[in-house]
């Protein structure tokens, strides 16, 4: 079985870890609405997408 000889430094630990985080998703305002989505994403507000409206969408009581 391998068995490390030396210790594993702290600063080349990380170095080798850099990558490995978390990246934001990516948010875009919807042209119909002005709603922030998800990019390449039906609007669940207005239900359109790239210009055409895909999904029909309930009005809420507060409108």
């Amino acid at each position: 079985m391998a068995v490390p000889q030396r210790r594993i430094s702290k600063t080349r630990k990380r170095l080798r870890r850099s990558h490995f985080k978390l990246e934001p998703v990516g948010l875009i305002a919807c042209p119909k609405c002005g709603e922030m989505i998800r990019a390449h994403h039906v609007c669940p507000k207005c239900g359109f997408y790239a210009g055409k409206q895909i999904v029909k969408v309930k009005a809420d009581k507060g409108e």
